[in-house]
């Protein structure tokens, strides 16, 4: 069986698994969430196809077909191995052309009930590129307060939570950018959609600047973000220097401590980037901690209108704090 569906009913099927059938370096760069790449072209065979095609089409179709069947031998003892013949697959190219299509027809006739996804890739898009034009339509929840004040350990912990930072996998200040590569924009847009398009009511979600390390957040979710239900969260100095030597003292290589200075550099006297890169040379983690969270908190901007104040030395006690206060005050049950 093999059918073909708009992404916005095509996202309301219940599939046994989701096929991108792209090269690897489409995939890589951005998919559906969930999706398996079993490719009908590798990176190498998808370039030359593109090129002869633009040269003969007749001939670029014939070569590309006699790639897809090669492919194909290689998957179908996989696929055949991990999902039974007679489940529901979603399929996808990058335009819902003859990638897709050809391997959409293999798998029908080996049984499998199959769905494309029309327009492939780039309808997906254009249908998350609107999703985000709209106005949001959830409550949010937003936690703020200073650098070290628990706001994410707090975050991992509730329902209905959108981490943003790791999504981003960045922490968001100038020495955020200790954990690796970030994904792509495309690819962020993907994750967070996926997560807001769960979700039917209400998200906690920390407050950020829109952009977190070299990604954007969609500009209709900065504007709720703005307007959102604040939760201030404060701790002692104590606890504050004691959660970031936990995360960072591990992470930070010299190079990298040095590289994000710099980014500072402009705002900071030199006499107190020497501090700092003596202090990191000598592994004075708490003097460095204190001395940056001095910085950090001089630049914090509290917002104008604060909802709660919730204390965050304690992060599970916050926690029922916060959920007992929701549930009386906005009827919210967990």
């Amino acid at each position: 069986m093999l059918s073909e569906l708009e992404f916005e009913n095509f996202n309301q099927e219940k599939l046994d698994f989701l096929i991108d059938t792209r090269s690897p370096k489409e995939f890589s760069h951005s998919h559906l969430q969930g999706a398996l790449n079993f490719y009908a072209l590798n990176d190498d065979e998808h370039k030359k196809i593109g090129t002869l095609y633009k040269q003969n089409q007749a001939l670029a179709k014939a070569k590309g077909a006699s790639y897809i069947c090669a492919n194909m031998a290689y998957h179908i003892p996989i696929i055949t191995q991990k999902f039974r013949i007679g489940s529901k697959v979603g399929i996808y190219c990058a335009r819902g052309g003859l990638r897709s299509k050809s391997i959409a027809v293999i798998l029908s006739e080996l049984g499998y009930r199959v769905v494309r996804l029309r327009g492939g890739f780039k309808s997906y898009r254009a249908f998350v590129l609107n999703f985000f034009n709209q106005v949001l339509k959830l409550k949010l929840f937003s936690l703020c307060g200073n650098t070290g004040s628990g706001k994410s350990e707090l975050l991992e912990s509730l329902p209905h939570a959108i981490h943003l930072e790791k999504m981003a996998n960045h922490l968001g200040s100038s020495f955020g950018n200790i954990l690796g590569k970030q994904p792509t924009q495309k690819a962020f847009e993907s994750l967070l959609f996926d997560e807001l398009n769960r979700i039917r009511d209400f998200i906690f979600i920390e407050s950020e600047s829109r952009k977190i390390g070299e990604i954007i957040l969609p500009l209709k979710l900065y504007e709720s973000m703005q307007h959102a239900f604040k939760i201030y969260c404060f701790c002692s100095l104590e606890n504050r220097i004691k959660r970031i030597e936990k995360f960072y003292k591990n992470k930070m290589t010299p190079l990298k401590f040095k590289e994000c200075v710099q980014k500072i550099s402009p705002y900071i006297s030199v006499n107190f980037k020497q501090d700092l890169l003596q202090n990191y040379e000598k592994q004075e983690w708490k003097k460095l901690i204190e001395m940056l969270l001095k910085y950090y908190d001089k630049t914090y901007k509290q917002p104008e209108k604060i909802d709660f104040k919730l204390d965050t030395n304690d992060i599970s006690k916050a926690k029922e704090e916060l959920l007992a206060f929701l549930k009386a005050k906005h009827k919210i049950n967990f």
